[in-house]
């Protein structure tokens, strides 16, 4: 980061403040207020940072006004249309797009670390078979640390490079262990002869006792899930992970802290609550009573799947992700299923609708890929491992970024303390 040349006044008491003024390469400018504190004896007030760049990086950029979400400077619907997920695994780690023979190894070296020590099935074991596959994520990632203790040192750059290269290699193996356990049926050893999103639903849907083949529609559809959430900025799962790191914690933990608040049904619990919303609609005839109620302020009631807090106007990867739903959609049919039925329907009408356009309430990512997940055969209770799954890139890729930055220090939030001031404690006779 070069010296900023441009600054903001800030006058406090009647006393004024020069403060530098950064500008990025894209986005609004960024007013330095590290310094703040120490000259003007004033903290900001921020409730959760929606005004506020907590580091600086190079991964990946949105433009909500514009509906733009740039890794590296690529477009993410070119990356979802052109590539593949460990090709953007390979362009968020190391920031640009590999040579043929580049990829060829990283390809190699991931597929090559995707089995998990022996000893860690126990940890699978000692959960409830009812516990949600989360839970066991959070568990079995967080107990990586005690298994390879060759990647824990995070001043080592060669170390952190093994651990980015497990955690992307046996997160596939984790999360479908989690889905086995879940549901009584045996763990299936991951195959180096499949692709990675290939291996993934191979090792969810295989039983010992039968071949499975990999239908080449699905395995394009669960790549570009997991190309389309591999980062998204500093969102809460990042940030969490980036201020565990802060700290100096291992890289196991640190991705276990981001699965633990990517749990939370307002991140990464948004496709499922999607599609419950499709099922407590129930069937096509009644979309238009609960179009009407998502209109009405007054009714609690709201459409999932629509719409997005970042993106004031389209969601870029739902574009991409329609294309693979409607896909899936027609490789397996919706005829037995009321959900999907009903999501069909439910899309068409929003879309058409007037008060949706005006409002900019288009489906999101959330919408399609609840959608494709659920065609596939997965529970609802799998969506945000997967959603972890393909997150971990990011969060590895920016774990990565802020462990090298010479600026890196502590995570230490102030506040604004509104509690009772100092008083003395009185004996318990007293009270």
């Amino acid at each position: 980061m070069t010296e900023s040349q441009k600054t903001a006044n800030l006058t406090v008491n009647g006393e004024s403040y020069e403060l530098p003024v950064f500008s990025p390469t894209a986005g609004p400018d960024v007013i330095d207020i590290r310094r703040l504190y120490g000259t003007a004896g004033v903290f900001t007030y921020d409730p959760g940072f929606t005004s506020t760049a907590s580091c600086d990086s190079t991964i990946t950029y949105i433009d909500g006004e514009r509906g733009e979400l740039l890794h590296r400077g690529y477009p993410i619907d070119q990356l979802a249309e052109k590539s593949h997920f460990l090709e953007v695994c390979f362009l968020l780690l190391y920031g640009y797009l590999p040579q043929a023979d580049e990829l060829e190894q990283f390809e190699t070296t991931i597929t090559r670390h995707t089995m998990i020590h022996e000893q860690m099935h126990y940890f699978f074991r000692g959960f409830r078979r009812d516990a949600h596959p989360m839970a066991t994520m959070v568990g079995v990632v967080g107990a990586m640390s005690a298994f390879y203790h060759d990647s824990t040192d995070v001043g080592d750059e060669r170390q952190r490079e093994i651990a980015t290269h497990r955690l992307i290699a046996k997160m596939p193996t984790i999360a479908a262990m989690a889905y086995k356990y879940s549901i009584g049926q045996p763990f299936m050893y991951p195959r180096n002869d499949l692709d990675y999103a290939s291996n993934f639903l191979y090792m969810c849907f295989a039983v010992p006792a039968e071949e499975y083949e990999v239908n080449p529609i699905l395995s394009r559809a669960m790549d570009r899930i997991l190309t389309l959430h591999a980062d998204h900025e500093q969102n809460a799962s990042t940030s969490t992970v980036r201020l565990a790191s802060s700290s100096g914690a291992n890289p196991f933990a640190c991705i276990a802290a981001g699965i633990a608040c990517l749990w939370g049904p307002a991140h990464g619990g948004a496709n499922q609550a999607c599609l419950e919303m499709l099922e407590e609609i129930g069937s096509v005839d009644r979309i238009p009573e609960f179009i009407e109620r998502a209109k009405d302020k007054n009714d609690p009631f709201r459409l999932m799947g629509f719409g997005h807090r970042v993106y004031k106007n389209f969601d870029p990867r739902a574009k991409v992700m329609k294309q693979s739903a409607d896909e899936v959609l027609e490789l397996l049919g919706i005829d037995n299923n009321p959900k999907l039925q009903v999501a069909k329907a439910l899309e068409k009408q929003a879309l058409e609708d007037p008060y949706f356009i005006e409002k900019k309430l288009f489906p999101n990512v959330d919408f399609y890929s609840g959608i494709i997940l659920e065609a596939m055969g997965f529970p609802t209770s799998m969506f945000t491992p997967i959603f972890a799954l393909s997150r971990t890139v990011g969060w590895v890729s920016q774990w990565k970024e802020m462990i090298a930055d010479p600026q890196n220090k502590i995570g230490r939030p102030r506040q604004l303390y509104l509690g009772e001031t100092s008083r003395d404690y009185t004996d318990i006779e007293g009270r």
